[in-house]
């Protein structure tokens, strides 16, 4: 009995650590920005997904949800703090319906089954990260109205994303392969 607590604590513990060292790499997946056409891009929407393949849903919600709560505590953690500001100020501005699509990204990258065939994975992805931008285009039209919505917040990102998709695409044996021996 005693075994099967100190399990659930040492999981418990683990899977916090986890999320922790996640948000840190989250966080610098939003500060970096990687020259590209039309726009630089970050690597965020790329470890969001990657957090649900290789967490899982629970842990990859979890992980996520940690990165915005510690972001709308003021935390610099988001693409552009501090200079566009912090906390919840920042976070109910334009991107506040990207931030939260993370959610659903995360859960559908973690929930839904991968494998070996690249084209289904490619296309499960695609969906996954398709719910950022309809989460996040909802939101953003209130600050720019629907007529340039799709202008501003979701075209010059296409490219990116694309880019961002096959490279997972093709990675999704590998973190499926070490998530089996090491998860």
């Amino acid at each position: 009995m005693e075994l099967i607590k100190n399990l659930k604590e040492y999981t418990i513990f683990k899977n916090l650590f986890l999320a922790i060292l996640a948000t840190i790499i989250l966080a610098v997946s939003a500060k970096i920005k990687i020259p590209f056409y039309p726009i630089p891009m970050t690597m965020q929407t790329f470890v969001v997904l990657f957090i649900g393949l290789y967490f899982g849903w629970r842990l990859g919600i979890f992980t996520v949800g940690l990165y915005i709560a510690e972001g709308a505590i003021g935390l610099p953690v988001f693409a552009g703090t501090p200079e566009k500001g912090v906390g919840l100020v920042y976070l109910v501005g334009p991107t506040m319906g990207y931030l939260l699509g993370f959610l659903f990204a995360v859960f559908l990258s973690g929930f839904l089954k991968f494998g070996n065939n690249y084209i289904l994975n490619f296309f499960k992805l695609i969906f996954a990260v398709s719910t950022i931008y309809l989460s996040g285009i909802i939101w953003l039209a209130k600050f720019t109205g629907w007529e340039k919505v799709f202008l501003v917040g979701v075209q010059p990102f296409l490219l990116a994303e694309l880019f961002k998709i096959i490279l997972l695409t093709i990675l999704i044996p590998k973190i499926l392969n070490f998530r089996k021996t090491k998860f």
